[in-house]
């Protein structure tokens, strides 16, 4: 039986406290009013006023460096009287004119001027306090999905009655532990932003009052034609069969497998095998409808076909990346004596397969729609581009260059070091990935990496390593009657 540590309890406690102290503080530090919107706003324009100043006064210098010919002197005095001379008092005074029409706006403009500075200190306002919820979102759904994708690749395992995996089983449901704790957040998270509890929370446009009505200030025409699909009583329901379908499905499949450990046949295995069979129907079709619903709908102007693939390609090789992870740690303290590193090099191999996989369909879909350049589909990708320059490119070489450099050699598949080290970079490269998915659409160009970020990852850290590792306490690591465990047992490639 597996103890829990309390060096690592302690861990995970302390980054549950400090995250949550940071969460907080995340929702305090944002601006509640306009005027502190505005504030903001003019405090950046003071910035970049000043930064062009430098440049200005650089080039200055640069230019006042260069000595001017006396030739060049005389042709420019001429010329500076030839210009004086040739200007008439009646044109100087139609100028002056045009100069003082130009420079002195009608009330009209002021008004005009004065309503989009308030409109866009709004905006402003809009996406700083969507920042502590944006950063909460993306770290509650990214671990809970991790949870979410150990449990999708258990029930590939039971359905393809795989004799190398099932040493690991127990070290899976440990981690699918999290899913009913994550799930759980994550479901009032939801309720939460749909029903608008908090006034700063703007995280779905297509939440926004009005939006569909027609005469509103809010209108979407598009947004509209939508609404029979995006609404919050069809949204939500659809969240609850969804989760509740993921949680049963994994609350079923652990208590079959405990029992099969206390069984004189093999009864529960075939239980297993055709409830893993239905459930993964089920998730193959509720995880694109979650991916649609969760992160797609934050643009809801844009859509792509493959997004339900790419974001489980992103979730699934961070789940297969935690198993191996949390089983290095365990074998490194003394659990789990059966696995050897023929199961390490096919855990790796899997999580090179999906690296790969998720870059397939991560360029497949930058790709068409980049050539095709429509209008409303690449400003999903423009926008990215240009404001998210480096979490862009960055997930990229994170979750594809990277992995593609370490993992490809078989070797290196076999060293937990190794492992660990891609593991950590694979890891953070798909939290950057949900990053990139979220906050164009709801902090817009306002985004930075703050207090609201790291704390949020922080918090979810900790719940999640406290959760999986008080699981792996409650039972034997190794299943005693699975058909196959003696031939995992001895697994070797």
């Amino acid at each position: 039986m597996y103890t829990f540590s309390k060096k690592l309890k302690t861990t995970a406690l302390i980054l549950m406290a400090l995250g949550f102290v940071g969460i907080v503080y995340g929702f305090l530090a944002a601006p509640k009013t306009v005027e502190e919107a505005e504030k903001i706003i003019a405090a950046s324009h003071h910035k970049e006023h000043k930064a062009g100043e430098v440049k200005e006064d650089a080039k200055a210098v640069v230019m006042h460096t260069e000595e001017a010919t006396p030739t060049e002197a005389v042709v420019s005095n001429d010329t500076a009287k030839i210009a004086t001379d040739s200007l008439t008092t009646d044109s100087t005074k139609v100028v002056a004119a045009v100069a003082v029409e130009k420079v002195e706006p009608t009330h009209e403009t002021e008004a005009e001027v004065a309503k989009e500075e308030k409109e866009h200190a709004e905006h402003v306002l809009h996406q700083l306090q969507n920042k502590p919820w944006a950063a909460l979102y993306i770290a509650c759904i990214f671990f809970m999905l991790i949870s979410l994708g150990v449990l999708a690749f258990y029930a590939i395992q039971q359905v393809a009655q795989a004799g190398w995996s099932p040493v690991l089983f127990r070290v899976m449901q440990g981690i699918t532990a999290y899913l009913p704790v994550g799930s759980v957040i994550f479901f009032i998270l939801l309720v939460v932003t749909g029903t608008h509890l908090f006034e700063s929370n703007h995280l779905f446009a297509w939440m926004e009052k009005g939006i569909t009505e027609k005469g509103n200030p809010n209108y979407d025409e598009m947004i509209a034609g939508k609404s029979g699909y995006l609404n919050f009583a069809f949204w939500i329901s659809r969240a609850a069969i969804f989760l509740l379908g993921w949680n049963l499905y994994r609350y079923i499949s652990r208590k079959n497998c405990l029992s099969q450990d206390e069984a004189s046949d093999n009864t529960f295995y075939k239980k297993n095998f055709k409830l893993s069979a239905g459930f993964l129907v089920f998730f193959i079709v509720s995880e694109s409808i979650m991916a649609w619903d969760w992160l797609m709908s934050f643009d809801p102007h844009w859509f792509s076909t493959l997004f339900g693939w790419y974001v489980f390609a992103s979730f699934f090789v961070s789940a297969i990346t935690t198993i191996s992870m949390v089983t290095l740690y365990l074998k490194s303290k003394g659990y789990l004596e059966h696995v050897n590193s023929s199961h390490i090099h096919d855990l790796s191999k899997f999580m090179f397969g999906f690296s790969v996989f998720w870059t397939y369909l991560w360029f497949s879909q930058f790709m068409l729609i980049w050539y095709a350049n429509i209008p409303e589909e690449i400003t999903y990708f423009k926008t990215r581009i240009d404001i998210y320059t480096v979490p862009f490119w960055g997930a990229v070489v994170m979750n594809f260059v990277f992995p593609i450099l370490v993992l490809i050699n078989t070797d290196f598949k076999r060293i937990a070091p190794i492992i660990v080290g891609a593991g950590v970079v694979i890891l953070c490269g798909h939290y950057i990935d949900f990053f990139n998915m979220v906050m164009p659409a709801t902090v817009g160009d306002q985004w930075f990496i703050g207090v609201s970020e790291i704390a949020s990852v922080l918090f979810f850290l900790g719940l999640f390593i406290y959760v999986v590792f008080t699981a792996l306490t409650k039972v034997p690591l190794t299943p005693k009657r699975n058909p196959f465990i003696e031939e995992s047992k001895h697994f070797h490639y």
